[in-house]
């Protein structure tokens, strides 16, 4: 049984997007399941680039993709469903914040989106397929 669903999105991305959420509220509602969704702020960190941005500017890109998370949710779900939805804005490296906030959720299914791979994708490894080889619970991709 089902207790918990993360549901990781881009919200830069709304219209690839509305699937996976979809998903897995309908997921989460099989089984009653408490949703959460999270989306990720990149954190240029150590990086060339991560110099020439100071913290605020980390801080003003979090609080505004929480307001853009929020607004997805309530547009594509419905106000009444996005009120039982936890919200989570993460900073850093999407894989690595949705494996950490799920293994600090207790997280029973992370669904996740899964997009048509570019050439450095099949160099690196694409988010969802990181997330499903290392993840401690079941992922459901969307495709």
């Amino acid at each position: 049984m089902i207790k918990s669903v993360l549901c990781a999105v881009d919200v830069n991305r709304p219209e690839e997007e509305t699937r996976v959420l979809k998903t897995a509220k309908r997921m989460a509602d099989l089984d009653g399941a408490q949703l959460d969704v999270i989306t990720v702020v990149p954190d240029f960190g150590a990086s060339v680039v991560g110099a020439y941005f100071q913290e605020h500017h980390v801080e003003t890109a979090r609080d505004s993709a929480g307001e853009v998370l929020s607004g997805f949710i309530a547009e594509t779900l419905g106000k009444d469903a996005d009120s039982k939805v936890r919200h989570i804005v993460a900073v850093g490296s999407v894989y690595e914040e949705v494996l950490k906030t799920a293994s600090h959720a207790g997280t029973d299914l992370i669904v996740i989106g899964a997009h048509r791979p570019d050439f450095k994708d099949y160099l690196l490894g694409p988010n969802a397929a990181r997330v499903v080889r290392h993840s401690d619970c079941s992922v459901y991709v969307v495709r």
